[in-house]
């Protein structure tokens, strides 16, 4: 059974850093683009950040670019997020996601994605 299993939430002050975690089992990542999505209350689940399978590619939203990088390990079938310098507005569910590099869909389409993590919290708070 394919799972994608997510560490390294929690609650820190604006300016703290986090680093995420999202480890696969039951399939090799090496074959799979990966992207994480966050969804805070009454929002929509939106694209943080996409690295490719390929040729390593990454894609930053607007809204975290300079702050978060997206890394991959494939020898560890493992993908991270690093955070830093973190703002109330990041605060959200936060989830990893895998398709297959095949796919020519744009990163942000949910529905592109076969596999998707349990989710994770941030909470950014003062």
């Amino acid at each position: 059974q394919v799972q994608l299993v997510e560490s390294g939430g929690g609650l820190v002050q604006p300016g703290e850093s986090l680093t995420f975690s999202c480890v696969a089992s039951g399939v090799s990542l090496d074959s799979y683009d990966i992207a994480w999505f966050r969804q805070a209350p009454g929002k929509e689940r939106e694209g943080v950040s996409f690295i490719s399978s390929t040729d390593g590619n990454t894609i930053y939203a607007d809204s975290v670019k300079g702050r978060f990088t997206i890394s991959r390990d494939n020898a560890k079938n493992t993908v991270y997020l690093q955070m830093n310098n973190l703002k109330p507005e990041d605060a959200a569910v936060y989830y990893c996601a895998a398709r297959t590099y095949l796919s020519a869909d744009v990163w942000t389409r949910l529905g592109s994605y076969d596999y998707w993590g349990q989710g994770t919290q941030v909470t950014v708070s003062s």
